[in-house]
């Protein structure tokens, strides 16, 4: 994992310090939760555990980041997700959370970063 910054070179590149902070912090959180990968892609970053993607860093705003997990239930008695929307034609609702601090990730966030992460 050490070296995924290397990877995200590019992608990260240019980014407010603060929105950067967040970032490394929202990674360091999931690596708590089980070993992560991060898969850079055109217009978001995934996030995987060793067999698939369990959330997307869909934006690095000003002072923000968002992240989707994408979930096969919808978790609406929640404090943390903004939207939940399901996919059309699937068994599948992502899960929208924006984190401007980073106490944002609190323990209900990483009890959804275990569900994703095992799921």
């Amino acid at each position: 994992m050490e070296n995924y910054y290397n990877d995200l070179g590019s992608f990260l590149n240019g980014k407010p310090e603060y929105t950067l902070a967040l970032f490394h912090h929202f990674v360091n959180e999931f690596q708590k939760v089980g070993p992560v990968t991060l898969h850079p892609a055109k217009t978001m970053i995934g996030v995987a555990n060793s067999h698939k993607r369990i959330a997307y860093i869909t934006q690095l705003g000003k002072n923000f980041v968002h992240v989707v997990f994408p979930l096969r239930e919808r978790y609406d008695d929640n404090f943390c997700f903004q939207k939940i929307a399901q996919v059309p034609g699937d068994m599948q609702f992502n899960h929208h959370f924006r984190m401007l601090h980073t106490d944002d990730v609190n323990e209900e966030v990483r009890d959804f970063m275990r569900l994703a992460y095992n799921s």
